[in-house]
């Protein structure tokens, strides 16, 4: 399994977390994996094998070969069908607002298709990375294209974007009130920019947030102690830290570290 990242250019850096490019062969890895939400959506190229996605009422169905995901507010179970090869452009979870007027809560939860997002400019795209013959081609093609769809730069909220770095400097564990407070906004009103440029509330990104980080700290010591670990990440207690956890990854910490989640374990903290 060859996993790249790769920084985006210096115009792309307040948008754009990583690129990333995944390619692997092997027939053992052909089932399910669990992608926990990170509050980041993703402009993702299968330049591969397409991969097949499973809905909560057990149907299924094959994604785009070229796609925005919006944000997840539950795990994905996932499964390639063949090779695996793409490449994608992670966002920051305010950082995909410019490049489109569609309301990112809309696609809360969906793979939309480049082509229904940005039309001929969207197949072209995919043709482009389709006959590139190297990753850092189509990085360049990605950020030519990008930097092509961009608005204003009026179009950062800047007070999304101070309150995304406050809850990502204290790994989610602030009240929504407290961050209004300290932006001098009205709750109300924070919570509808949130809908339109980050397409989650407040309160759900902090949450999922906070579980990235505990979901870090496990993958770096799956025995820690359970209890510890959520007092370390703001929890009242291990049964609240539970509940959550099974919320956005649909397992308890044990399971999910005990399955068969290797690409999850690719992401989690994923710069």
């Amino acid at each position: 399994m060859n996993y790249q990242t790769y920084p985006p250019s210096p115009d792309l850096a307040p948008l754009i977390k990583c690129f990333w490019s995944l390619e692997f062969s092997d027939n053992t890895t052909l089932e399910k994996q669990t992608i926990v939400p990170d509050g980041c959506m993703e402009l993702i190229v299968h330049f591969g094998d397409l991969y097949q996605q499973f809905q909560v009422d057990g149907s299924s169905s094959v994604q785009p070969r070229s796609f925005v995901f919006g944000q997840l507010s539950s795990s994905l179970e996932i499964a390639p069908t063949g090779h695996t090869g793409i490449i994608a452009a992670r966002f920051h979870p305010d950082g995909f607002t410019p490049m489109t007027p569609t309301a990112l809560a809309e696609m809360e939860n969906k793979a939309v298709a480049l082509d229904e997002l940005f039309g001929e400019a969207g197949i072209q795209l995919e043709q482009n990375i389709l006959a590139a013959t190297s990753n850092p081609e189509r990085i360049r093609l990605l950020e030519t294209f990008i930097l092509s769809r961009l608005s204003t730069p009026e179009a950062i909220d800047r007070v999304v974007k101070s309150s995304v770095d406050l809850l990502m400097i204290l790994e989610g564990q602030v009240k929504v009130e407290h961050i209004a407070g300290q932006l001098n906004v009205n709750r109300r009103q924070l919570e509808r920019k949130f809908s339109t440029t980050v397409g989650l509330s407040p309160k759900q990104l902090s949450k999922i947030i906070r579980i990235q980080a505990a979901l870090k700290k496990l993958n770096q010591d799956p025995e820690a102690n359970l209890t510890d670990l959520a007092y370390q990440n703001g929890y009242f207690d291990q049964s609240h830290f539970i509940k959550d956890f099974k919320e956005f990854t649909g397992i308890s910490p044990k399971q999910f570290f005990a399955g068969h989640l290797k690409l999850s374990a690719l992401f989690i903290g994923m710069e």
